[in-house]
């Protein structure tokens, strides 16, 4: 089991809360885009630096393709957060962040789908 530093674990508080934030005030059922920026929000309130929509590069054979991957977003250069805002998990977006941490050399990731009844069901932490 990977250890992560005090600021890393603080971040990824702050994370949760942000998340919890946004969706006791706007509840699910909107687009994502919509909790994608309002959770933004809640990071700048908390002086947390963050990068949205970030592409990621894959090097396949030598060869760096930039074939439109995109993070949702990276707080403090540590933190991947892929949103979702459907009200049913599904297995795929395990893959697709720990693909994500993979290529982009981040150990640390949250899957954060507001489309959940309750937030505390719409949060999972992946460590690689």
């Amino acid at each position: 089991m990977r250890e992560f530093s005090e600021r890393e674990e603080l971040i990824a508080s702050q994370i949760v809360d942000s998340a919890i934030k946004v969706h006791q005030i706007l509840g699910p059922g909107l687009l994502k885009k919509v909790y994608e920026t309002c959770f933004c929000r809640e990071l700048e309130k908390r002086n947390l630096e963050y990068k949205r929509q970030l592409e990621v590069p894959i090097v396949y054979d030598g060869i760096v393709f930039n074939e439109g991957l995109r993070l949702d977003i990276i707080v403090e250069n540590t933190i991947l957060c892929e949103i979702k805002a459907i009200s049913k998990a599904h297995p795929v977006w395990d893959a697709q962040l720990l693909s994500y941490m993979r290529l982009s050399n981040k150990h640390l990731g949250f899957i954060l789908n507001f489309g959940m009844p309750l937030m505390k069901d719409g949060i999972k932490r992946m460590v690689l």
